[in-house]
């Protein structure tokens, strides 16, 4: 039989490992645009893979917020930045309160009662939380959800083991500071949902089944429902039987006038004519300034936008958090005349152009009956090519096949 000291400390390492692998998953966007990238996936892009085998497993690597178009609406712009804000606030309190524990440590004083640790008994575990939860929303893959709820469940065990193990040692002082505080809320909400604070138990095997699958059905079940809420407010349109999603809702006007172009080219028309079209196909375009920083995870359209190969992460994360949508600042600014070239060199500049990527998507025998079935969890995506146009004389500046995958090979990115 493991004694209770060990049995402590194999829970606490499970907890932290659990902890520092959401975090990992979560920073997957860190990791993938550093020239560490290779590294990481050459370990991590078969455990993807292989989730991305089977249908009961692959919505694990499926995103559930938008990621690389602007949120077409209110709502999903203020969790965006909500993202941003909890992950900040979740690691400014959870090293104030580290702060205020080894200091105590230090000082040989008995528990911390003071700060934070006045209203509730875990600010450490809940401030973990709520940057997890950040993390989440900032890099909405379904296993950093799932991950999560694991991470509180486990913390969940800790805190009661803690608490039980403070109140033998401490008796009726802990009690009393048990009392007047909540566990992970403040009494006077916690006690809506819990009564009266008892002494300690050891947490039984079906009431933590329970307690697990409650949090995994509750997070991971809110993931599916903004999933569901995100797709069905794409900036969706469809031109001559091509599905379109606009990068920048702005586009639309533009891409009602170019996408028809592009389409009825004698190149790009041959193209679409060699793919077979039946039920269980569609054709996806999407349409981008042609700098749109974030293309390489639609198609791999060019070296220069695998972003690890760029050397700029941490410009690049630093706009992330604090700056929401610092990737999508070029797609605002593609109306502006300001300073506009004319003659050839106008062909030169960005803001005259526009990108379009063909996408095929499949699912096997399955009816794909409209445009919001391209981003079902379980389609095939395979790119194509993408067409260079130009903006105003709708003119091809380029057609080029696209090689499979992304601009990181393999590896499941976001759909929207």
């Amino acid at each position: 039989m493991q004694q209770p000291n060990e049995y402590r400390s194999i829970s606490r390492i499970t907890a932290n490992s659990t902890i520092i692998l959401s975090f990992i998953v979560a920073l997957e966007i860190v990791i993938m645009i550093s020239p560490f990238a290779f590294f990481f996936y050459a370990v991590f892009n078969p455990f993807l893979l292989a989730l991305n085998q089977s249908s009961i497993t692959r919505w694990l690597t499926a995103f559930f917020l938008p990621h690389m178009i602007v949120p077409p609406n209110e709502v999903l712009t203020v969790i965006r930045i909500l993202g941003s804000v909890l992950f900040i606030l979740g690691i400014v309190v959870f090293l104030v309160c580290a702060g205020q524990v080894y200091l105590g440590k230090l000082l040989k004083k008995k528990t911390a009662t003071k700060g934070l640790y006045a209203l509730i008994r875990h600010p450490q575990y809940v401030a973990l939380a709520i940057a997890a939860t950040g993390l989440a929303i900032m890099w909405p893959r379904f296993l950093t959800l799932a991950l999560l709820a694991v991470m509180l469940f486990l913390y969940y065990l800790l805190a009661r083991d803690e608490e039980r193990r403070m109140t033998d040692r401490y008796g009726d002082d802990y009690t009393t500071y048990l009392n007047r505080t909540g566990m992970f809320l403040p009494r006077a909400i916690e006690k809506v949902f819990v009564k009266s604070p008892r002494t300690p138990k050891p947490v039984g095997i079906a009431k933590a089944f329970l307690v697990l699958g409650v949090l995994l059905v509750v997070i991971v079940g809110i993931g599916f429902i903004l999933r569901e809420y995100t797709v069905h407010r794409l900036p969706l349109v469809q031109f001559c039987n091509v599905d379109v999603i606009l990068i920048a809702a702005d586009d639309s006007v533009t891409a009602s006038q170019l996408v028809p172009a592009a389409v009825q080219d004698s190149l790009v028309s041959s193209k679409l004519a060699s793919i077979s079209k039946n039920g269980s196909r569609r054709l996806l375009a999407y349409f981008m300034p042609i700098d749109y920083v974030m293309q390489g995870m639609i198609a791999n359209t060019g070296d220069e936008w695998k972003l690890f190969e760029q050397h700029k992460t941490i410009g690049m994360i630093t706009d992330y958090i604090l700056h929401p949508f610092a990737h999508l600042t070029g797609g605002h600014a593609h109306h502006s005349m300001e300073g506009m070239k004319h003659g050839p060199e106008m062909y030169a500049l960005p803001l005259m152009k526009r990108r379009i990527v063909f996408i095929d998507v499949s699912n096997g025998s399955r009816d794909l009956k409209s445009s919001f079935d391209d981003f079902d969890i379980n389609v095939k995506r395979t790119p194509l090519f993408f067409v260079d146009i130009h903006l105003h004389t709708a003119e091809i500046l380029q057609v080029k096949d696209t090689p499979t995958g992304s601009g990181w090979g393999t590896v499941p990115t976001p759909m929207f």
